[in-house]
Parts: structure tokens; sequence; C-alpha cells
């Protein structure tokens, strides 16, 4: 019985603070909108989006709602299915950088010793190396498909993640339930992933979150600069095939140009709301 009143006052203090968290509640409704999008485009887009038309950057209109680009494909419906692109890049990205991150911050963090200093150094080399010229180096090597791309800003993007790991598992590792666990021999790599990193996630699922938006943005530079997979319909790429046109056409970049806004406001509004909600200095200060 007292465990579940318990249960019911936690429960009810976790709704008191999400009533309170205004920008992960607007991030949420603006990533439902997206998601949406990115289901339904099938239903939502009125035209093909590779299917090339007679009207050539047509100005927006009843048959075109957002115009068309410089080889007659709808902007609208190229926007609707480009949602798709760029969300899976993103999330896919930003998985692997928290994976990596929470790894390797864990163990640095917690096992201390050799394996903190290498991959400090190892951290500190990411850090001052130019990160988005390495990943044009390695997609001009490799190739741009969307495989590719995702793989190399997930494996580039991870060291803010490391870094706050790593302040986490040092803190926990003195707490008594770690120490108690290692009195009763439990192995270290138990408690790295039974206590540490389970206790220490929540600032990297906010810092996630946030990097989601990282990885849209520089797919979208990618593809900017002719570097994305031209094999499918990204917001990057719209915007790169419209920066020709920009005096007569400004529409077709116009456009992609703004939904990428809009994305990476809703990512960025729901990891300062998970911040503020996970963070208890943060959540006392409101």
């Amino acid at each position: 019985m007292v465990y579940i009143r318990a249960s019911q006052f936690a429960f009810k203090r976790f709704l008191q603070i999400l009533s309170g968290a205004y920008q992960l509640k607007v991030g949420v409704a603006l990533l439902t909108a997206l998601l949406l999008v990115a289901l339904l485009a099938p239903l939502l887009a009125t035209h093909d989006p590779y299917i090339l038309g007679d009207d050539l950057a047509a100005a927006p209109g009843p048959a075109h709602w957002l115009g068309t680009d410089g080889l007659g494909r709808d902007v609208y419906s190229m926007i609707v299915y480009g949602a798709r692109t760029s969300l899976l890049i993103g999330v896919v990205a930003a998985l692997i950088s928290g994976i990596i991150g929470t790894l390797l911050g864990g163990i640095a963090g917690f096992y201390r010793g050799m394996s903190d200093k290498v991959l400090t150094e190892v951290n500190n080399i990411f850090l001052i190396m130019p990160t988005f010229f390495l990943i044009l180096l390695v997609v001009a090597l490799f190739g741009s498909s969307m495989m590719n791309v995702m793989l190399i800003i997930g494996l580039t993007s991870w060291v803010g993640n490391a870094r706050l790991m790593r302040a986490q598992a040092m803190s926990l590792r003195e707490r008594t339930f770690v120490l108690s666990s290692i009195a009763v021999g439990e192995s270290r790599a138990q408690i790295l992933f039974k206590h540490i990193i389970p206790n220490g996630i929540f600032p990297i699922i906010a810092n996630t979150t946030m990097n989601i938006s990282g990885a849209i943005l520089t797919e979208a530079s990618l593809s900017f600069l002719g570097l994305g997979d031209p094999n499918v319909i990204s917001w990057g790429q719209i915007v790169f095939n419209g920066r020709t046109y920009l005096t007569s056409g400004w529409w077709i970049s116009t456009f992609s140009g703004l939904t990428i806004v809009f994305t990476v406001l809703a990512f960025y509004l729901i990891g300062d709301g998970l911040n503020r909600v996970l963070s208890p200095k943060l959540r006392d200060n409101n």
C-alpha cells in the first residue's frame, strides 16, 4: 500500500513538472506534426516528387501550392517526402552519437586510470578537429549515400555526449549504492550497465535530442554543397537545387529552408524542455 501511494505521488509530481515545461510541450506538438507529415506523405503529397513536369520554376498557385523547381517538380510534394529523409538521417545519426558517447564516457568516468586518459585524449582530438571538414573529406572518399552520411555524422558528433557521461560516471562511482555493489562482488561491467549508465543517462537523452537538429543541419549543409545522396529527396537538396533560381524562383529554396528552421526549432525545444524536466537545478529555478 505504501509503495502504491509513493508511486502515485511520484506520478503526480511528474505530471506537475511536465505541466510547467512549456518548451517541451510546444516541441512535442511541432514534432508530432512533422512525424504525421512524414508518415502520411503519400496521402498529403499532391504530385509525385520524382516526376519532371512541363512547368519549370512555376510560381506558387492552385496547381502547385509551393511552386515548382527548375525541373518542373512540385516543391510542396518534395518537401513532404523530404521530411522522411531528413528525420531519418537526424534520428539515426543522433542515436549513433548517443550510444558511442554513452559507452565511451561511461567507461572513462567509471574505470578511470589508463582508460580515462586514452579516451580523454581521443575526445580532445575530436574537439580540436574541424568536424565538418572531416565529414566532407570522408563523404568525398567513400561516397554520399544516405547510409554513409548517417554513419559519418554519428561517428563524429559523440564528443559532447561522452563528456556529459564521463562527468556523470565520475560522480556516480562514489555513491553509496555503487560502493555497495562493489562490496557484494558485482563486476565492473555489471555496475557500469546496471547502475552507472541508467542513472546517468538523463542529460544524454536531452543532449541527443538536440543533436538530432544538428545532424539535420549537417545533412542539409552537405546536400547544399552537392555532397548529399542524389537518389533521395531531402530538404538540403531542395535548397541546393534552388540556389540558381533565387532571383526568379525564390520559393524553391525559401520554403524548404523554412522547413529546416521549423524542424531544428522543434528538436531544440524538446531538448531544452527535457533538460529542464530531468535536471533538478533547472527545474527548481522555474
